[in-house]
């Protein structure tokens, strides 16, 4: 009983930055019908932005991950009018390549000026754990939970209950009539490339601290999970992103429990496999007609 309460934790604690990472994907092809796999990237930006303002610096944790917001949102709207603008009416696949490139450079100049090592993440606050009956958990993982539910339920707000947010509605619900009631999809792209960023930027300096280690590298395989996790919970649904990160979480920690450490992705994977034989749209995603 002990344990499966453990890998809980475990597993809500790294579900939490998958999840963060997810809602950047499925907002942005929620809006652009785009899948940017450099956003694993941006998580990794943020997570060096971090390191650097704690370290050199001396910022606090909340400082320390307003500012790496801000700097991963603005990295994520300048890739956004770089990269993807001038190509947002030609074929998916050029943009998706596109994509790719994009993730790739961020990588390789990172590695030119950093080097490709992997460096000690400086720890902001004191590790301290709580024992309980059947699990423990330490302040850096109940700062990592608080501080994704807190993110989630600002996301949730902005985007219920202000004009940026129905605006975004409109522009992933239709985007011609979006145009067409004067929604500017230029801004409102823009703005959604920003949350998304500032989100991964918060997950890679979560991350850090919970891992104690960050690499030029760091963002592909966790970008490629939580774009598993988007598809699994419903590319396109917000909710349906943070629940398909959690739900990874849980998988990754469960198959390392029972010493399958070394094929956790392999059973992510197969997870994803039979649940789209099931439902094809993920779990919250909703089946639309294409039109011809």
């Amino acid at each position: 009983m002990s344990t499966i309460i453990q890998q809980f934790v475990n597993g809500l604690t790294l579900g939490s930055v998958y999840a963060l990472l997810a809602l950047g994907y499925t907002m942005v092809y929620g809006i652009s019908k785009l899948i940017n796999f450099a956003h694993g990237d941006i998580y990794m930006l943020g997570a060096f932005f971090g390191y650097w303002l704690i370290k050199y610096l001396h910022c606090g944790f909340l400082v320390t991950i307003i500012l790496a917001m801000a700097f991963s949102a603005l990295c994520g709207v300048l890739i956004e009018f770089i990269a993807y603008r001038p190509l947002r009416n030609s074929p998916r696949i050029t943009v998706l390549i596109t994509a790719i490139g994009v993730s790739y450079f961020l990588e390789n100049i990172m590695t030119y000026f950093f080097s490709a090592d992997t460096r000690s993440f400086p720890q902001v606050i004191s590790q301290v754990t709580y024992h309980f009956s059947f699990f423990q958990i330490t302040n850096i993982q109940l700062l990592i939970i608080v501080t994704t539910i807190i993110l989630l339920v600002g996301l949730n707000l902005i985007i219920h209950k202000t004009k940026v947010g129905r605006s975004m509605r409109a522009a992933s619900a239709d985007p011609d009539a979006a145009l067409l009631m004067g929604i500017n999809l230029n801004r409102t792209i823009s703005i959604t490339f920003a949350l998304g960023s500032a989100l991964a930027g918060a997950g890679g300096v979560l991350i850090g601290m919970y891992y104690n280690a960050i690499d030029p590298t760091m963002g592909l395989t966790p970008g490629i999970k939580a774009f598993v996790a988007a598809v699994l919970g419903g590319i396109g649904s917000i909710p349906g992103a943070a629940l398909g990160g959690i739900l990874i979480g849980f998988l990754e920690t469960l198959a390392q429990s029972v010493g399958l450490s070394a094929y956790k992705d392999a059973v992510v994977y197969a997870l994803l496999f039979l649940i789209l034989l099931v439902m094809p749209a993920g779990i919250l995603g909703k089946n639309q007609v294409e039109k011809v």
